[in-house]
């Protein structure tokens, strides 16, 4: 999958490719040697809640010390702009809807606590330096090509191989999807701002999860089973973001509701469907 993404990169003229770890310092700084950035995005990171409970050094060191590593070549190479992409999973079980005023100083997960623990050194950075820092806090991120970890890959997946789908809890736990298009667009319009600044990338209307089941059963004409385990004490029980702050910020609103978005997913589903049914699925 990481590989078809990277076709349809190297289809654009401008696009370089440089394989590596964000870990490794001295290839990250290789790459601001031999190159003028004029923007830092730091989209590398280790994402899911329950698989960071199992290993929870490796979210560190991609999330926290990979970011310390592309803020400080940053610094030294004089690359003034810096996006770091966190997570609602930062909010823990605070009142909803998130407000990027919540407080989120009780990370329910590792990587939750990784992604706070890089949030507060881009700010050190930004403070001591004067890089111009701004985070998008993005909500539950979904579409064609997405991860198969997520849980609409994953139902995707089962519902058409015919089998089980594992939900954890009740199915009555709620999701702000969001449409990966209208994340691209929130994030880049960041560019626009000086100084530090977070906001909320969602679509402002949760999901549950056994309605979103639901319909993906109606839009693939198909019925599943339902295994149902209990909730993992790290997922949180709703994300609903505040968009408050992102509207003022970058007049910017989210324009794809969760059915238009899932069939758009389906329909790149299908189109390659013959090399995405032997994906190795879990629950």
């Amino acid at each position: 999958l990481k590989e078809w993404r990277l076709r349809q990169l190297q289809s654009h003229d401008n696009f370089q490719f440089t394989r590596g770890d964000v870990r490794d310092r001295k290839t990250v700084e290789a790459l601001y040697q031999s190159h003028h950035f004029d923007a830092t995005f730091n989209l590398a990171a280790r994402a899911g809640v329950r698989a960071s409970v199992e290993d929870p050094w490796i979210y560190y060191q991609t999330n926290t010390e990979g970011t310390l590593n592309l803020l400080e070549c940053s610094r030294q190479y004089g690359v003034n702009k810096f996006m770091l992409a966190s997570t609602s999973s930062i909010y823990g079980m605070t009142d909803t809807p998130f407000s990027v005023s919540n407080r989120t100083d009780t990370p329910l997960s590792p990587y939750a606590a990784s992604k706070k623990a890089a949030e507060a050194m881009a700010y050190s950075y930004h403070y001591l330096y004067g890089i111009d820092v701004f985070i998008p806090r993005y909500f539950t991120v979904y579409g064609p090509a997405g991860r198969p970890d997520m849980s609409y890959f994953n139902f995707i997946l089962k519902i058409d191989k015919g089998l089980p789908i594992d939900v954890f809890g009740d199915g009555g736990q709620s999701r702000d999807f969001t449409f990966v298009d209208d994340v691209a667009d929130a994030t880049v319009r960041g560019l626009a701002l000086r100084g530090y600044h977070i906001y909320n990338v969602g679509n402002d209307r949760p999901v549950e999860l056994l309605k979103m089941i639901r319909l993906l059963e109606q839009l693939m004409e198909k019925e599943v089973k339902i295994n149902f385990h209990d909730r993992h004490p790290a997922d949180n029980l709703i994300t609903w973001a505040d968009l408050s702050e992102t509207e003022k910020l970058l007049n910017w609103k989210p324009g794809t509701p969760l059915e238009t978005g899932l069939r758009k997913v389906l329909e790149w589903y299908r189109e390659n469907r013959e090399w995405l049914s032997k994906i190795k699925i879990s629950s």
